[in-house]
C-alpha cells in the first residue's frame, strides 16, 4: 500500500494542484455570472480547504458558520479561527441552526439521530442558498472524492451545491493540500465528522479509515478486478467488496434523478 499512495494517491504536485483549482473556481464564478462565492465552514479539513480556495479565487467570498447543539465547540473555534486568518471578519455570520431542526423533527414526530442528523445538513443547505441568492453568489461544495464515491452525505444536503472545487481530490489528498496551504494543524489532523450527532466520526460510522480507503477507492475507479485490489493493497478482500457495495449504493446520490422516457417505455 505504501508504494501505491506514494504512486498513485500521494504523487501530486500540490502547487500545481492549488493553482489549477483557484483558477478553475474563478473562472466558473466569471462564466456563473454570479458575483462571487460561498462556504459552510464547520472546522473540518475539507470546508477548510475550500474556504481558502475561494479566498485565493476571488475577494467576494462569504462563510456561514452553522452549529447545531451536536457541533462541538472546538469546531466552531477552529472555523472562526479560520475564517479570521483568511480575513473574513467582515464576511461571515454564526447561525444556530436547532430552533429551525426542532420545528422540522416536530412536524415529521421522530427524534431518530439519522433522520434528525439529515435535516441538520438539509437546514444548513437552505441558509447557504439563501445568503448566495441575498448575495447573488454560488454555493461553493466541499465535499471531496472519497466521500462522493463512498456515498458519505446527505443528498440535497451537503450535496446540494453549485461547484465541488475538492470532488477529485481523496481524502488523503485534501489533508496534504490542506498542509500545503498552512491550514491550521488543529484541523488538518482532525478526525473527519459531520457531528450530525454527538460522538460521530466518519470513519467510525464508515467502519475503514480513509488512509485504507483510498487507495481502494483509487484501483476500483482505475478498473481493478476485487481480487487484484486486495493483493496490491494489502487489504482483506471481503472489506474490499464492502467498500465497493459502498460505491454501488450510493451511486444514486451522485447521479441527477431520472427522467423517464415514456415515449420508449413498453406497456
Amino acid at each position: 500500500m505504501q508504494k501505491l499512495i506514494k504512486d498513485g494517491l500521494g504523487s501530486l504536485d500540490y502547487a500545481r494542484v492549488t493553482s489549477v483549482l483557484v483558477n478553475r473556481l474563478r473562472e466558473y464564478i466569471d462564466k456563473s455570472g454570479k458575483k462571487g462565492g460561498i462556504v459552510g465552514v464547520s472546522g473540518g479539513i475539507d470546508s477548510a480547504v475550500t474556504a481558502t480556495l475561494l479566498s485565493m479565487a476571488t475577494q467576494n467570498f462569504y462563510f456561514l458558520v452553522m452549529p447545531s447543539s451536536s457541533t462541538p465547540q472546538d469546531d466552531v473555534e477552529d472555523a472562526l479561527g479560520l475564517i479570521k486568518k483568511l480575513g473574513g471578519e467582515l464576511k461571515h455570520r454564526v447561525i444556530p441552526i436547532d430552533d429551525v431542526v426542532d420545528k422540522f423533527s416536530d412536524k415529521i414526530e421522530s427524534k431518530d439521530k439519522v433522520i434528525v442528523g439529515n435535516i441538520k445538513a438539509r437546514t444548513r443547505m437552505i441558509l447557504l442558498y439563501a445568503m448566495a441568492q441575498k448575495l447573488d453568489y454560488l454555493v461553493i461544495g466541499t465535499g471531496d472524492k472519497s466521500e462522493l464515491m463512498l456515498g458519505y452525505f446527505t443528498k440535497y444536503g451537503d450535496g446540494g451545491v453549485d461547484v465541488l472545487p475538492i470532488g477529485g481530490l481523496f481524502k488523503t489528498q485534501v489533508r496534504k493540500l490542506g498542509e500545503y496551504l498552512k491550514v491550521p494543524e488543529s484541523i488538518v489532523k482532525k478526525p473527519s465528522s459531520p457531528a450530525l450527532w454527538e460522538g460521530q466520526t466518519a470513519e467510525g460510522e464508515l467502519g475503514v479509515s480513509y488512509e485504507v480507503a483510498d487507495p481502494v477507492l483509487y484501483l476500483l475507479e482505475k478498473g481493478k478486478k476485487e481480487e487484484e485490489i486486495a493483493v496490491e493493497t494489502q487489504v482483506d478482500l471481503s472489506l474490499v467488496l464492502r467498500i465497493k457495495e459502498m460505491v454501488k449504493r450510493s451511486q444514486h446520490k451522485r447521479q441527477p434523478p431520472e427522467i423517464f422516457d415514456i415515449e420508449n417505455l413498453s406497456a
